[in-house]
């Protein structure tokens, strides 16, 4: 497993998707995960510590967990199968861990609102990550080429990334 950051949130403009661009730990690789218009709002929202006048469905499972002196300690995407993502977030409760499965779109909105840390499985970053090569990649050179990739992003399907995959493995 791998401990990943959010990168960004941005929208597919081909189909409208949007998706979570997440960078490893060491920085050099991004994962796209396409997620749902609710998901995707529900984490940009939290990144950008909006206030809603209600608690949306997150910030309810949270706040339930919470009432129930349990939390998320971590979420992981743990499986790339047919060109789906799946995740589990583990919560912790008197002192005991269990493992929930979950949708990588909720494990993501549970894990910004728990502060908690989000990993991938390192089978997945092998078979789906973008790996941005060189021996010293300064900030700006990093910015331009994820600019370049975001752009790639916005305008593929995620069958078409998936088609991409298949034939450079």
């Amino acid at each position: 497993m791998q401990d990943v950051q959010i990168y960004g949130v941005s929208l597919a403009v081909v189909r409208k998707q949007p998706m979570v661009l997440v960078q490893t730990d060491g920085g050099s690789k991004f994962l796209p995960i396409w997620v749902g218009h609710p998901e995707a709002a529900a984490i940009v929202m939290k990144l950008q510590k909006a206030a809603t006048p209600r608690p949306m469905t997150h910030d309810l499972v949270t706040d339930i967990l919470s009432q129930l002196d349990a939390q998320v300690v971590r979420v992981a995407v743990t499986e790339l199968r047919e060109n789906t993502f799946f995740a589990q977030v583990t919560i912790q409760q008197d002192g005991s861990e269990i493992d929930v499965d979950s949708r990588p779109s909720d494990a993501i909105a549970l894990a910004v609102r728990a502060e908690a840390p989000i990993f991938v499985a390192d089978d997945v970053i092998e078979e789906s990550a973008i790996e941005f090569e060189g021996e010293e990649i300064t900030d700006a050179d990093l910015e331009k080429e994820v600019s370049k990739f975001r752009s790639f992003l916005e305008n593929v399907t995620p069958d078409e990334f998936a088609a991409g995959q298949e034939e450079e493995g």
